[in-house]
Parts: C-alpha cells; structure tokens; sequence
C-alpha cells in the first residue's frame, strides 16, 4: 500500500522503516534535507515539498501520515496538505494532539471531502522493533481501508494469551491496534493511557525513592537497611504483581547508574497529563493518584529527589526525551 509521511523525527521515521519493512511504498517529507535523504536511502521516496509528496502518490485514495509535535505546527501542515489533497483522500494525525481538535478538524475537513483519522501511538523509540500501540479514531471506511497500514505497524499478538471471555470480540485489539470510535477517539484514549502512565510511573518513583532512602544517614543507625535498589527492582520483574515495562526501563537504568546521577530529575510533561486532568474536571471523575502526578512534574522543575531522576530515567528509556545532566 502507498501512503505518505510529514515528519521524520523519533518516531516519524521509525514508521516509514517498519512500513516499508513490511513491503509498503513509502514516501517522505521532513523540512530537513538529511533526514529525507537518510529514508531515501533506505527504499522510501523523498520529495522536497509538501506538493511533491502529494504529487508523489498515484492510488487513491491517497493517504498522509503526519507525526508532527501538537500545536500550530501540526495545524498548518494537515490545512496545507489538505488544499493539496483530493475528496476522499485520507489525512492521518499520528501525533499527540487534543482530540478536541481531531473532532474540530473532521467536520472541517469534510467539508472538501477530505476524510481525517486521528491516531494515538505509543511504542517511543522502540516500536520500531517491538511495533506501535494505535489507538485509533475516525470513519469506519477510511480506517478499514488503513487497516494493512495499521496491522504493520501494530506489534501483534505475540506471546501474550488471549484474555478468557473474549471470544467474539474485535480480533484486533489483540493485535495491538483499535478502532476505538469516531474522531477524537484515539486520541482521547491515548490521552488517558498516557495519564495513566503518570500515575504509574510516579508510583514506581515514589517506590524506589523510600528504598533508597533507607540507606540515608539522616536515619538513626539502627533503622537503615543497606538496600540494593537495583537488585530490588531486578527480583520484581520475575514474577512480581507489579511487573512491567517501565518496571523494565527503571531495572536497566538502575543497573547503569544505580544512584542515578547522571539523570536531573526535571521531569516535562506533553500535554496528555494535564489534557486527561482537564477531562476528569469536565466528566466530575475522581483523579487524585494522575492529578498528583501531574503536579510532581512541575515540582520536579524547582528541586530535584531521587524519585524526580527514576521518573527521568523512565522518560529517557521508553521515549528518548533528555532529562539527564
């Protein structure tokens, strides 16, 4: 299948390497030349200009994938890219974006005939190998005729069982990508997981920190426990309730650095966290642990603790942002 992507960053660029891995045709725009040329050589097409990727794909109906950062930057390329675009083409945001926007964007969009799918994808810098997470929204037809893009990229089955009492259900999500409703959906859906996430990965950091503590010399001789963090959190993941991945990325980087000096402790947030806090006072749903968590990462910019570097540590191993010194 031929499809076009606009942005060729972290992530951008990993999608157009599994694409074509999967034997897809590719075509590619970033406004840096490097990077263009980098993907040319490795089997996709690069075009120098938003009209020449347009230009560059002959099936219809044609399709853009865009993986820009949210904001005017993402705005401006989908209503350039959609002046270049014919009715029934299909305009994809696989970035982080307000889905409110998404639901802003469909009905303008379709106004011309352009239809507009909106794509939460998570997987940062190691979905090239282990595939994307994509949670997916927009019309039933335009993502049905993705769907051999979405199954390339999607990380598949794999060795995880099947959950009892699914039988009927959307084979799909089993495959690691979901059409979760109309547009705005997908991203919504990747806006609480990545709430949800900062929930997690503050219960992990606040963890570790108290084990860490307990070493401390401000504690009297007699209560501290000469702890080996980075064994702790080796020893959790096999078999323990609280394995996961982040549990993973914390374990490798404890083993690196088990005092974390290396990492700073400042601690961004994207977006989502503050987007799904929002969503919470709008719905009038309790959100105490993701709401804390939330405001620890602002905290985290004015003094640094060791649970502030695991939250770094985390960030840095699953999506290659810095927060390191």
């Amino acid at each position: 299948m031929q499809i076009g992507i606009v942005g060729l960053g972290r992530m951008g660029g990993n999608i157009a390497k599994r694409l074509m891995r999967a034997g897809h045709e590719v075509a590619v725009y970033d406004i840096d030349a490097d990077a263009r040329a980098a993907l040319g050589g490795e089997g996709a097409r690069p075009a120098e200009t938003l009209e020449s990727l347009v230009g560059s794909l002959s099936a219809a109906p044609r399709a853009i994938w865009v993986m820009l950062p949210a904001g005017k930057i993402t705005e401006g390329t989908l209503a350039h890219l959609a002046s270049c675009l014919s009715p029934g083409d299909i305009l994809i945001d696989g970035g982080n974006t307000y889905y409110k926007d998404d639901i802003r964007r469909a009905a303008e969009f379709a106004r011309t005939g352009i239809r507009y799918v909106d794509v939460g994808t998570s997987g940062g810098v190691w979905g090239l190998e282990r595939g994307y997470c994509l949670m997916i929204g927009g019309d039933k037809a335009a993502v049905d005729h993705l769907d051999p893009i979405f199954a390339a990229l999607a990380p598949g089955r794999g060795d995880i069982p099947v959950t009892p009492g699914r039988e009927g259900s959307d084979p799909r999500v089993e495959q690691g990508y979901i059409h979760a409703g109309p547009a705005g959906a997908g991203h919504f859906v990747k806006m609480i997981h990545n709430g949800i996430e900062y929930g997690m990965m503050q219960a992990y950091a606040e963890g570790f920190d108290i084990l860490a503590s307990k070493n401390s010399e401000l504690l009297p001789p007699d209560l501290r426990l000469d702890l080996n963090v980075a064994d702790i959190a080796e020893v959790w993941r096999r078999g323990s309730v609280v394995t996961s991945w982040l549990l993973d990325l914390s374990a490798t980087a404890l083993a690196r650095d088990p005092e974390l000096e290396g990492f700073s402790g400042h601690v961004a947030d994207s977006g989502e966290g503050r987007w799904t806090v929002e969503a919470a006072v709008e719905e009038a749903v309790p959100a105490e642990v993701l709401t804390a968590a939330l405001f620890t990462r602002f905290r985290s910019r004015q003094d640094h603790n060791f649970a502030e570097k695991m939250l770094s540590a985390m960030r840095l191993g699953f999506g290659g942002h810095r927060g390191q010194n």
